[in-house]
């Protein structure tokens, strides 16, 4: 079955940067929309940003908009999570999702498989 693992989680200061990578392995990936979300502490799984199977497409929640940029390099089966001016409020359980669809979407429900996520931490 599909396997995602993600990496590049720490504990930085806030306004600095991040980069998290989610490598696929056991199925397609070209062909396949990616999705990050997102679990702060005490609160809900919530939607980050999405990408499409080409890397073409892409949508960013409004919370982290202009801040972080999802992107894929499909000769390494990665997708790329970019944080920067990272915030306290950043501070979560980060996820990536992989969907049999071409392209990502903002519900959890779409995607199929989970990496087992990777902890943020931002100090202010």
């Amino acid at each position: 079955q599909v396997q995602l693992e993600e990496s590049g989680g720490g504990t930085v200061q806030a306004g600095t940067s991040l980069r998290l990578s989610c490598v696929v392995s056991g199925g397609t990936f070209e062909r396949n929309g990616m999705g990050w979300f997102r679990r702060p502490p005490g609160k809900e799984r919530e939607f980050v940003a999405c990408i499409s199977g080409t890397g073409g497409s892409t949508y960013t929640s409004n919370s982290v908009k202009g801040r972080f940029t999802i992107s894929r390099d499909n000769a390494r089966n990665t997708v790329y999570l970019q944080m920067n001016s990272l915030k306290p409020e950043d501070t979560a359980d980060y996820y990536c999702a992989w969907t049999v669809q071409s392209y990502g979407g903002i519900s959890p429900d779409q995607y199929d498989y989970w990496g087992q996520g990777t902890q943020v931490t931002v100090s202010s």
